[in-house]
C-alpha cells in the first residue's frame, strides 16, 4: 500500500520548502521538492547600473551573501575585460572563507545536529520529530552546550569577515576589480587571532562532534546517495588568469561523472521549467534566461527551476568539492583527511554520497580551508593595489562561476547602453532542489529521498535529515514576484 507523507514546511532551513514522499513497504520510493516562496531580484535588477548588481544580489540571502558579491563582481570583470590584483584577490579569498566557516558552523550546530540530538524541552529545541536519538547522554549534552557556544564563534567568523568587508552581512568593499579596503598590519593581525580563535574550535570541537555522530550514525553513511554525479565551479583563486576554466583554485573546478573526472564547459548549462511556475521558454542557457511566472502552469510544483549540465542531474557543494578533490590530488591534506575519517569510521569511499557523507565533507572542508586562510593572510602586501581600474562597456556581456559554501553558483549579465538589460543567477540549491526536468529525471534531493526508511509516516524524520543534509538555502534559489503585489498563488500545508 502506498502512502503519501508530507513535510511542509520543512524547518531548520533557510527559506520555504515542503517534501512530498510516496512510501511503500516502509520506504520512500518517490519524492517531489516544492520550494513554496517567490521573490524578485533578476527583474530588479533589469535597467539599473551594472556596479548595482553587486550588492543587489547579495540581498538574495543573509547567510552566503559574500558568494553573490564574488560571483556578481566576477560576472563584470569578464564582461568589463579585467581581473583583480593580487591583493584584490587574495582578501576577497579571507572574506569569502570567513563567510565559508560560519555557514558551515551554523549549519551543523544550529540546522542539523538537532536531527541527532535530543535538546531539552523548549524552544529552540521544541517542536521535534521524535527521532531515533542515539548518543550516550554525556555526548548529546555536551553537542547541546556547543549549540550555544557555536553561535559567539558564528559572531567571531562575522567579526573577521569585517575586517576586509567592511560589515556582515552583506560585505561593503567586494567591487568588480577586486576590493576597496586597504590593507594594514593592523587588520591583519585583527583577522589572524579571530582565525586562531575558529580553527581551535573548528579543531577540537566542530570536528569532533561531527565524528561523534558520524560513528553512532554509521548507518546514515548508506542513506541519501542521490544522484553521485558531481559539480564544482571551484573556489578561492589563487592566481590571476583570466579564462575561469584554466585559472587554479583551491577547490578545483571540475565534474565527477561515472566515477572519472571531466571538464566543466558553461555553454553546456541549461535551465528546464516544466514543471516550474515559470511561462517563460524551458531548456535555455542562463545567459538567455527568462523569469515569468505562470503560477497556474499544469504539472508544475515550485518555484525552483531545473539546471542540468549536458542534460545531466549533478549534486553540488561540500560533498561534491570533496569527490573532485579526491580525484584532483589524493595527496592533498583535505583528500588525505577525509580517507583518514571514512578509515576511523569503517566506512569505505562509496558512504561518502549519504547523509553522513555530507556531514562530514563540510566539516573536514572548513578545516582545510581554515587552516589555508592562515598562510593566504600572509600573502598580502601593504603597499600593493587592490583593485584594477575599469570602464564600463556601452554593449557587453559575461559570466562568473564561483562555488558558495551551497555549490556551485553562476551569475550571468548582458550590457546594453551601459545598463543591465538580462540577469540570471543558477544558485547551489536551484541545482540540488531542483523539479523533475524536461524528460523526468528527478532532482538531486529527490533522488537522495527515495529509499529512505519510513516506519511511521506520521514521524518521517529520515526524510528531514536527507534534506537536511544538503543544507538548501530556497531564498536563494527563487528570485520572483509581481511588484503591485499581487497574489500569484495559495498554498495550504496539509
Amino acid at each position: 500500500m502506498k502512502t503519501r507523507v508530507a513535510v511542509d514546511p520543512l524547518t531548520r532551513i533557510e527559506g520555504h520548502l515542503s517534501v512530498e514522499a510516496t512510501v511503500e513497504d516502509g520506504a520512500v520510493v518517490e519524492a517531489r521538492s516544492s520550494a513554496t516562496l517567490f521573490r524578485g531580484f533578476e527583474q530588479i535588477l533589469v535597467g539599473r547600473d551594472p556596479l548595482d548588481a553587486v550588492q543587489i544580489t547579495q540581498r538574495f540571502c543573509g547567510v552566503c551573501p559574500t558568494a553573490h558579491a564574488v560571483a556578481s563582481s566576477q560576472c563584470l570583470e569578464n564582461a568589463f575585460g579585467i581581473m583583480p590584483p593580487d591583493n584584490g584577490r587574495i582578501i576577497r579569498n579571507l572574506i569569502q572563507g570567513a563567510n565559508y566557516i560560519q555557514s558551515h558552523i551554523l549549519h551543523f550546530y544550529h540546522l542539523a545536529s538537532l536531527d541527532f540530538v535530543r535538546g531539552p524541552d523548549f524552544p529552540p529545541f521544541i517542536p521535534r520529530y521524535e527521532a531515533d536519538y542515539r548518543l550516550p547522554k554525556a555526548a548529546s549534552d555536551a553537542i547541546v552546550s556547543h549549540y550555544v557556544d557555536a553561535l559567539h564563534i558564528r559572531l567571531k567568523a562575522h567579526e573577521m569577515s569585517a575586517v576586509f568587508s567592511g560589515k556582515m552581512p552583506h560585505c561593503a568593499s567586494v567591487v568588480p576589480g577586486g576590493v576597496t579596503v586597504t590593507p594594514a598590519v593592523d587588520k591583519v593581525t585583527t583577522f589572524l587571532w579571530r582565525l586562531k580563535e575558529l580553527r581551535e574550535f573548528i579543531t577540537n570541537v566542530y570536528v569532533p562532534d561531527v565524528l561523534t555522530i558520524a560513528e553512532v550514525y554509521r548507518d546514515y553513511g548508506e542513506i541519501g546517495a542521490g544522484c553521485k554525479t558531481f559539480l564544482s565551479y571551484g573556489a578561492f583563486d589563487l592566481d590571476n588568469e583570466p579564462d575561469v576554466q584554466k585559472r587554479k583554485r583551491f577547490f578545483p573546478m571540475a565534474r565527477s561523472l561515472g566515477g572519472k573526472l571531466a571538464t566543466v564547459d558553461p555553454g553546456k548549462i541549461t535551465e528546464d521549467v516544466s514543471r516550474s511556475w515559470y511561462g517563460s521558454s524551458t531548456h535555455l542557457a542562463p545567459s538567455a534566461g527568462e523569469t515569468a511566472q505562470d503560477s497556474a502552469k499544469k504539472d508544475a510544483y515550485t518555484w525552483v527551476k531545473a539546471p542540468r549540465y549536458d542534460n545531466g542531474v549533478y549534486e553540488v557543494g561540500p560533498l561534491a568539492r570533496a569527490t573532485i578533490a579526491r580525484m584532483t590530488d589524493a595527496s592533498s591534506i583535505h583528500s588525505k583527511a577525509i580517507d583518514d575519517a571514512l578509515k576511523n569510521l569503517r566506512l569505505k569511499p562509496e558512504n561518502l554520497p549519504s547523509v553522513m557523507g555530507r556531514h562530514l565533507c563540510r566539516a573536514l572542508e572548513t578545516k582545510a580551508l581554515a587552516d589555508a586562510m592562515a598562510d593566504w593572510v600572509l600573502q598580502i602586501k601593504l603597499d600593493q593595489p587592490v583593485a584594477t581600474a575599469f570602464v564600463i562597456p556601452e554593449h557587453g556581456s559575461g559570466y562568473g562561476l564561483w562555488d558558495a559554501s551551497r555549490g556551485a553558483l553562476g551569475h550571468w549579465i548582458s550590457i546594453k547602453n551601459k545598463r543591465i538589460d538580462r540577469y540570471q543567477a543558477v544558485v547551489p540549491t536551484t541545482w540540488n532542489a531542483s523539479p523533475r526536468d524536461d524528460t523526468g529525471q528527478a532532482g538531486a534531493i529527490e533522488q537522495a529521498l527515495v529509499g529512505a526508511p519510513v516506519k511511521d509516516p506520521a514521524n518521517p524524520f529520515s526524510i528531514a535529515r536527507i534534506v537536511r543534509s544538503f543544507d538548501p538555502c530556497i531564498a536563494c534559489a527563487v528570485h520572483l514576484l509581481t511588484p503591485s503585489g499581487k497574489l500569484l498563488h495559495q498554498f495550504r500545508a496539509v
